[in-house]
Protein backbone atom coordinates (compact mmCIF):
# COMPACT_ATOMS: atom_id res chain seq x y z
CA UNK A 1 0.00 0.00 0.00
CA UNK A 2 1.36 3.72 -0.78
CA UNK A 3 2.13 6.07 1.75
CA UNK A 4 -0.75 7.96 0.81
CA UNK A 5 -3.53 5.24 0.90
CA UNK A 6 -1.84 4.32 4.65
CA UNK A 7 -2.12 7.46 5.99
CA UNK A 8 -6.20 8.27 4.47
CA UNK A 9 -7.01 4.47 6.19
CA UNK A 10 -5.25 5.07 9.37
CA UNK A 11 -6.57 8.27 10.18
CA UNK A 12 -8.54 8.44 13.49
CA UNK A 13 -10.46 11.12 15.00
CA UNK A 14 -8.77 11.52 18.55
CA UNK A 15 -10.64 12.80 21.56
CA UNK A 16 -7.17 12.72 24.36
CA UNK A 17 -4.57 14.61 24.41
CA UNK A 18 -1.13 14.62 25.91
CA UNK A 19 0.18 17.81 27.25
CA UNK A 20 3.26 18.05 25.03
CA UNK A 21 3.90 20.62 22.58
CA UNK A 22 3.64 20.49 19.13
CA UNK A 23 6.54 21.52 17.15
CA UNK A 24 6.35 25.17 15.24
CA UNK A 25 7.90 23.86 11.98
CA UNK A 26 5.38 20.86 12.08
CA UNK A 27 2.39 22.99 12.53
CA UNK A 28 3.85 25.74 9.58
CA UNK A 29 3.51 22.28 7.11
CA UNK A 30 0.51 21.15 8.63
CA UNK A 31 -1.22 24.70 7.43
CA UNK A 32 1.02 24.60 4.38
CA UNK A 33 -1.25 21.68 3.24
CA UNK A 34 -4.32 23.50 4.32
CA UNK A 35 -3.64 26.44 2.45
CA UNK A 36 -3.34 23.76 -0.79
CA UNK A 37 -6.50 22.80 0.05
CA UNK A 38 -9.40 22.52 -3.03
CA UNK A 39 -11.14 26.16 -3.04
CA UNK A 40 -14.23 26.97 -5.03
CA UNK A 41 -13.14 28.81 -8.32
CA UNK A 42 -9.58 28.78 -6.69
CA UNK A 43 -10.89 32.03 -4.68
CA UNK A 44 -8.99 31.07 -1.02
CA UNK A 45 -11.55 33.72 0.66
CA UNK A 46 -10.11 31.62 3.86
CA UNK A 47 -8.08 32.43 6.91
CA UNK A 48 -6.17 29.96 9.39
CA UNK A 49 -5.70 31.15 12.69
CA UNK A 50 -3.32 28.71 14.67
CA UNK A 51 -4.20 29.17 18.68
CA UNK A 52 -0.95 27.80 20.63
CA UNK A 53 -2.08 28.54 24.08
CA UNK A 54 -4.13 25.94 26.05
CA UNK A 55 -5.46 28.46 28.65
CA UNK A 56 -6.73 30.61 25.29
CA UNK A 57 -7.87 27.47 24.22
CA UNK A 58 -10.34 26.31 27.14
CA UNK A 59 -10.80 30.06 27.59
CA UNK A 60 -12.62 29.53 24.33
CA UNK A 61 -14.17 26.60 25.19
CA UNK A 62 -15.51 27.24 28.30
CA UNK A 63 -17.61 30.42 26.20
CA UNK A 64 -18.86 27.91 23.88
CA UNK A 65 -19.85 25.92 26.30
CA UNK A 66 -21.50 28.63 27.92
CA UNK A 67 -22.93 29.91 25.07
CA UNK A 68 -24.94 26.12 23.98
CA UNK A 69 -25.16 25.38 27.81
CA UNK A 70 -23.08 22.62 27.64
CA UNK A 71 -21.21 22.13 31.03
CA UNK A 72 -17.94 21.01 31.22
CA UNK A 73 -16.98 21.26 27.31
CA UNK A 74 -13.59 21.55 26.52
CA UNK A 75 -12.89 20.65 23.26
CA UNK A 76 -11.19 17.72 24.94
CA UNK A 77 -8.24 20.03 25.76
CA UNK A 78 -6.08 20.15 22.47
CA UNK A 79 -2.46 21.02 22.51
CA UNK A 80 -3.65 23.34 19.35
CA UNK A 81 -6.86 24.92 18.07
CA UNK A 82 -6.25 25.32 14.06
CA UNK A 83 -9.23 27.62 13.24
CA UNK A 84 -10.16 28.14 9.12
CA UNK A 85 -12.54 30.93 8.77
CA UNK A 86 -13.61 32.05 5.97
CA UNK A 87 -15.98 35.13 4.20
CA UNK A 88 -19.74 34.94 5.43
CA UNK A 89 -20.02 36.28 1.64
CA UNK A 90 -17.80 32.97 -0.14
CA UNK A 91 -20.22 30.84 -1.98
CA UNK A 92 -18.29 27.94 -1.62
CA UNK A 93 -17.00 28.97 2.07
CA UNK A 94 -18.13 25.67 4.13
CA UNK A 95 -16.87 23.66 1.31
CA UNK A 96 -13.67 25.05 1.22
CA UNK A 97 -13.38 24.69 4.64
CA UNK A 98 -14.26 20.90 5.11
CA UNK A 99 -11.15 20.02 2.03
CA UNK A 100 -8.80 22.65 4.33
CA UNK A 101 -9.70 20.69 7.55
CA UNK A 102 -9.29 17.13 5.91
CA UNK A 103 -5.73 18.03 4.61
CA UNK A 104 -4.90 19.56 8.45
CA UNK A 105 -6.49 16.06 9.83
CA UNK A 106 -4.37 13.77 7.04
CA UNK A 107 -0.98 16.07 7.62
CA UNK A 108 -1.33 16.19 11.29
CA UNK A 109 -1.79 12.24 11.05
CA UNK A 110 1.70 12.17 9.06
CA UNK A 111 3.47 13.85 11.77
CA UNK A 112 1.66 11.30 14.35
CA UNK A 113 -0.31 13.93 15.95
CA UNK A 114 -3.90 13.31 16.66
CA UNK A 115 -6.69 15.68 15.64
CA UNK A 116 -10.96 15.66 15.93
CA UNK A 117 -12.82 18.07 14.08
CA UNK A 118 -15.15 20.59 16.38
CA UNK A 119 -18.25 21.95 14.60
CA UNK A 120 -19.63 24.02 17.51
CA UNK A 121 -19.37 27.10 16.14
CA UNK A 122 -20.98 27.68 13.08
CA UNK A 123 -23.78 28.70 13.91
CA UNK A 124 -22.90 30.79 16.90
CA UNK A 125 -19.84 33.21 15.54
CA UNK A 126 -22.16 36.11 15.95
CA UNK A 127 -22.88 35.60 19.75
CA UNK A 128 -21.28 38.26 21.59
CA UNK A 129 -19.26 36.25 24.10
CA UNK A 130 -17.96 34.40 21.14
CA UNK A 131 -16.97 37.20 19.04
CA UNK A 132 -15.29 39.05 21.43
CA UNK A 133 -12.98 35.50 21.64
CA UNK A 134 -12.68 35.39 18.02
CA UNK A 135 -11.73 39.10 17.98
CA UNK A 136 -9.15 38.53 20.16
CA UNK A 137 -8.12 35.70 17.81
CA UNK A 138 -8.43 38.29 15.23
CA UNK A 139 -10.90 36.35 12.90
CA UNK A 140 -12.49 39.22 10.57
CA UNK A 141 -15.90 39.93 12.01
CA UNK A 142 -16.78 39.01 8.27
CA UNK A 143 -15.75 35.67 8.50
CA UNK A 144 -17.84 32.25 10.14
CA UNK A 145 -16.15 29.24 11.34
CA UNK A 146 -17.25 26.37 9.99
CA UNK A 147 -15.49 24.00 11.53
CA UNK A 148 -12.34 23.66 13.71
CA UNK A 149 -9.04 21.19 13.76
CA UNK A 150 -8.07 20.27 17.95
CA UNK A 151 -4.46 19.22 17.41
CA UNK A 152 -2.20 17.04 19.87
CA UNK A 153 -0.44 13.95 20.68
CA UNK A 154 -2.52 11.01 21.38
CA UNK A 155 -2.99 9.70 25.34
CA UNK A 156 -4.83 6.78 23.90
CA UNK A 157 -5.22 4.44 21.43
CA UNK A 158 -7.69 5.32 19.00
CA UNK A 159 -10.22 2.84 17.97
CA UNK A 160 -10.86 1.20 15.04
CA UNK A 161 -13.54 2.19 12.76
CA UNK A 162 -16.68 0.53 11.26
CA UNK A 163 -16.43 -0.58 8.32
CA UNK A 164 -19.57 1.10 7.42
CA UNK A 165 -21.20 2.78 4.57
CA UNK A 166 -22.33 0.84 0.88
CA UNK A 167 -20.05 0.86 -2.15
CA UNK A 168 -21.66 0.51 -5.89
CA UNK A 169 -20.16 0.25 -9.25
CA UNK A 170 -22.10 0.95 -12.11
CA UNK A 171 -20.06 0.15 -15.28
Amino acid sequence: MNQVMETLLTRRSIRAFEKKPIPREVLEQIVEAARYAPSGMGLQTWKFTIICNREKIQKFAAAIAEVLGRENYTMYEPEVLIIPSNEKSSKFGKEDNACALENIFLAAHSFGIGSVWINQLQGICDDPKIRVILDEFAIPADHIVYGMAALGYSAAEPKQPNKIGKVYFVE
